[in-house]
């Protein structure tokens, strides 16, 4: 396997693990919903603060990454390859909210994953943004898109993004 599909592997098992930890199945996705630019679908059922529903699903278009991120004071840049997937992702034409979620590791690809009798650790952590609201890009080859570092994607987090999802609360997105 390629160093680039290991770290798509990786990232589907970062959001599966913080999926199931949150309560939540994770279902990957095929051919045709990757063409719409959905990865995974992560679905929670169980008690939200919305009046009525109880089914919330998020679609997750996955990336990974060991390049470093340019550091801004409250973002993490990521470079994604292709205007069309990004024009997808920031096309709000469903009741479903798509969510950008990428996965930073080290360069060093000796150092993802370490495993002992007491721990397994994925080196790095994944962030998420929603990007309805950003502008369309100029060029064909890809668009940077900033992820906020607020953002970490933890069960936690994941809990909170599914609360602002069923609410339609989830903010547009910002650039720095």
């Amino acid at each position: 396997m390629l160093d680039q599909e290991i770290e798509s592997e990786l990232s589907y098992a970062y959001l599966h693990a913080v999926a199931a930890k949150a309560g939540m199945s994770c279902n990957q996705g095929n051919r045709h919903d990757d063409g719409a630019g959905v990865d995974v679908e992560v679905t929670y059922r169980g008690n939200t603060t919305h009046p009525y529903l109880r089914h919330v699903q998020l679609n997750i278009q996955l990336k990974a990454t060991v390049k470093d991120s340019r550091t801004h004071q409250d973002f993490l840049s990521y470079f994604m390859q292709g205007s069309k997937r990004y024009d997808k992702l920031r096309t709000n034409d469903s009741e479903i909210y798509k969510i950008l979620v990428v996965l930073f590791l080290p360069s060093d690809a000796n150092s993802w994953l370490s495993i002992s009798p007491d721990e397994l650790i994925l080196k790095k952590a994944a962030y998420w943004v929603c990007l309805y609201g950003a502008l369309a890009s100029t060029n064909s080859s890809g668009q940077t898109v900033y992820l906020p570092k607020a953002n970490l994607l933890t069960p936690e987090s994941l809990k909170d993004l599914v609360e602002l999802a069923v609410n339609k609360n989830v903010s547009l997105y910002t650039q720095p």
